[in-house]
């Protein structure tokens, strides 16, 4: 029973990791109608940016300072906010197809930098001895993920509702004017460029965030854990949920790794060790399918938008 209990914490908490993410994404493309692509690269430089800053001191790497939990988590934030401006201010006026190619493209290329600088980033095999906050407080495994579960959903929880009341605001309805018709919200006087980078870097700087809080929680980073294939889970979380609804990025999120992890256990189980390579692509082809179907036949997700009244109109 505890083995039970404690894999059902530890999904939960990989689940509101990923939700961040999700809600990033959800603000970027669902509020404002920018295809990131590069999703994985800004989650990427949050991690390291913490591992880098919090892990301890290793003779062999250049970071490992042994900063405290909270130095690294605000870092994460400040790095991934500095690169999605950067990366924004370049590529911003890029649409469509043009903009995914183009951050998908920085994506690949992070996930590289951290796969080749290994002074830094530990290459292939990665940070280690990243510390988890108050985990001496606590006896065992099991109870230090519980806390982290609590504090996660006191992340995620804030984040939610400072994300509604942004989306119900002045501000987000111009983000909806522009995803919608973006020459009349500039024939009204508002600057599209402007709002559409804002969106980029505050979507971008939750990714580093959620990146953050996945180092520290499970101890280890490495660039394997930053591929495209996570992009390609984000993107398909934000499309079964609903995009343009935060609740539903959410739950997305929740169906979607639910299957992709009971898929890989089945995998595990049933799929000889001969042919696990080709027992994993069942996860991709799983995922796969159930976009097919909800874009068929719920093509708004499980939760479709909701209409966003503001507070003058009701009045």
């Amino acid at each position: 029973m505890t083995g039970v209990v404690s894999y059902l914490v530890f999904f939960a908490c990989v689940v509101l990791i990923l939700g961040i993410v999700t809600l990033g994404l959800n603000l970027q493309w669902g509020f404002t109608g920018l295809f990131n692509a590069g999703v994985a690269g800004f989650y990427a430089i949050g991690a390291f940016t913490h591992a880098i800053l919090t892990a301890a001191p290793q003779p062999q790497y250049l970071g490992n300072f042994g900063l405290p939990w909270i130095v690294g988590v605000v870092a994460a934030m400040a790095a991934t906010a500095a690169a999605a401006w950067l990366v924004g201010v370049l590529t911003i006026r890029l649409r469509g197809d043009y903009l995914a190619i183009a951050s998908f493209g920085i994506a690949v290329s992070i996930q590289l930098v951290t796969l080749n600088w290994e002074a830094l980033t530990g290459g292939s095999q990665g940070i280690t001895r990243i510390p988890k906050p108050l985990a001496g407080v606590f006896d065992t495994p099991l109870a230090f993920n519980l806390w982290y579960l609590a504090l996660l959903a006191a992340i995620v929880g804030a984040l939610y509702v400072a994300l509604e009341r942004i989306v119900r605001s002045p501000w987000g309805r111009v983000l909806r004017a522009i995803r919608e018709d973006e020459a009349a919200a500039i024939a009204l006087g508002k600057s599209a460029r402007r709002y559409r980078l804002e969106a980029f870097v505050l979507g971008s700087t939750m990714m580093g965030l959620a990146g953050a809080l996945y180092a520290s929680f499970i101890g280890f980073v490495s660039a394997f854990d930053f591929l495209p294939i996570v992009t390609f889970q984000v993107w398909a979380m934000l499309i079964v949920g609903g995009s343009g609804n935060n609740r539903g990025a959410l739950l997305g999120t929740f169906v979607v790794w639910g299957i992709w992890t009971a898929s890989g256990a089945l995998v595990t189980k049933l799929v000889p060790p001969t042919y696990a390579a080709q027992g994993a692509a069942v996860q991709v082809i799983l995922i796969g399918l159930l976009l097919v179907l909800t874009l068929l036949f719920r093509p708004q997700g499980l939760i479709g938008e909701e209409a966003v009244v503001s507070r003058h109109a009701k009045d």
